[in-house]
């Protein structure tokens, strides 16, 4: 958490079946957009009617892909997975299939956040911290996990969680005991003794040191190996200090480059990916030579970090809606007047350089850092991104289809497209005309199942 943060969640990822369904896969030459749509006047295979079908008439579908919005389409769903996707004129709704009328609402893939910490809630910061349990953070993750869904994001990576109970949050998901958005988890993060990953806030006697600390790069190999072990996806490390850490400077790098280099390359052995936390200007460098594949905040990254994440393909994940909450409810949450210090150094900083990243061209991702500021309101974020830079389709572009290739899963979630996940929302009205409209989403399927439609949980 902006880690901003003391205490997080776990990982692991149980790999997901993406078998792609064979029908609709052809695109129809009369449709102006990417998105593959069935032939005209298609005939559904008779494999179709082995799974519930859902035929959804959507009034307009953003595809994020090729920037386009089209009218009057029609979405086919079997079973968990999109069948076809077309004009309604010339798209055949299977006999049978349940009707869904989104003919007055504007339909978009499920969004996607980068950056969350489910298991973990606003008001327990500072010293509060001490009091949460395993077990409390594990209860607190199953809340959060159906508030972030129903706020219509389908899918999440969970950057930081103690215990492994991001592990158990995801794990309970995929098997349909609790309900919540799919997930990658990395588990606890990995930093240095007495830094940003670590809890400084017991005195020397108690002896404590954090499950992801190490020092040196063979502790840091080993503890990478530790996480694989016990089911993380990726791998989260601390490259700088943080604003919600005691006693380190927000901008100061806490790991060599040695070291950074041990904990990617071995990560990247053994298949996973890296995220960085990292504020700093040099530690953003440091992390970018070590081949990260993100930078989580990128807060103080000068322009040379920018050409450098560029020519690397980096991703930047910039979460710049939190300085609007800790400034206003950070005292009230128990944040000691330090990181409120270390928030107002970089927190105007951290939007102008987010400007100057994408316009620089960088790849950049939507990552929010969910639990510095209350789960649900992921969303509150878009509108933070056009204000500084971003056009709303290229908002709504890096919560879609950016963050799918930031999670290695680009063939089955950020697109509505047949094979695709069938994770669809919608909204009233035109986001990409009022962007907050995404606040308040009306309408949720996550793998062709609603959870929300006419605005109420279902």
């Amino acid at each position: 958490m902006k880690h901003r943060g003391a205490k997080t969640l776990k990982a692991s990822l149980a790999g997901l079946a993406v078998g792609l369904a064979a029908a609709g896969q052809g695109a129809h030459a009369q449709t102006p957009s990417s998105i593959p749509t069935a032939p005209p006047s298609a005939s559904l295979p008779a494999a179709a009617s082995a799974q519930a079908l859902e035929a959804i008439h959507a009034g307009h579908v953003i595809d994020p892909a090729s920037g386009k919005v089209l009218d009057d389409q029609i979405i086919v769903v079997q079973g968990r997975r999109i069948l076809a996707i077309g004009p309604a004129a010339t798209t055949e709704t299977p006999t049978g299939a349940v009707l869904i009328d989104l003919s007055r609402a504007t339909v978009l893939p499920g969004l996607i956040d980068v950056h969350v910490h489910l298991t973990a809630n606003p008001q327990d910061g500072g010293a509060q911290s001490l009091t949460i349990s395993s077990a409390q953070e594990a209860i607190t993750g199953v809340a959060n996990a159906r508030r972030t869904l129903l706020a219509g994001f389908t899918t999440v990576r969970n950057v930081g969680a103690g215990g492994f109970t991001d592990v158990a949050l995801r794990n309970a998901i995929d098997k349909g005991e609790v309900a919540g958005p799919r997930m990658q988890v990395s588990g606890p993060p990995l930093g240095a003794t007495g830094g940003h990953a670590d809890e400084n806030l017991l005195p020397w006697e108690f002896h404590f040191r954090d499950e992801g600390i190490a020092d040196g790069p063979w502790e840091l190999r080993a503890k990478v190996r530790q996480n694989i072990k016990y089911g993380a996806d990726l791998i989260k490390f601390m490259g700088s200090g943080g604003v919600l850490s005691h006693g380190d400077s927000v901008g100061g790098q806490q790991l060599s480059q040695e070291e950074m280099n041990a904990i990617v390359e071995e990560a990247h052995m053994w298949g996973k990916k890296v995220a960085v936390h990292d504020h700093g200007t040099e530690a953003i460098k440091t992390a970018i030579r070590a081949g990260a594949d993100t930078i989580e905040h990128a807060s103080l990254i000068d322009d040379e970090g920018i050409r450098m994440a560029k020519a690397k393909g980096t991703w930047l994940d910039m979460d710049v809606y939190d300085d609007d909450y800790i400034l206003a409810e950070g005292a009230k949450n128990g944040i000691e007047p330090a990181s409120m210090d270390k928030e107002r150094q970089v927190g105007r900083l951290q939007r102008e350089n987010f400007r100057k990243a994408h316009q620089a061209g960088a790849k950049m991702g939507f990552a929010t850092d969910a639990g510095v500021y209350p789960h649900g309101w992921n969303a509150k974020q878009l509108k933070t991104m056009t204000l500084w830079g971003m056009t709303p389709m290229q908002a709504i572009a890096a919560a879609t289809v950016s963050d799918a290739e930031i999670m290695g899963w680009s063939d089955r979630v950020g697109r509505l497209a047949p094979g695709y996940y069938a994770d669809i929302i919608a909204v009233d009205g035109d986001p990409l005309a009022d962007i907050t409209l995404m606040q308040t989403v009306s309408f949720v399927m996550k793998d062709g199942v609603v959870y929300k439609s006419d605005g109420k949980a279902r």
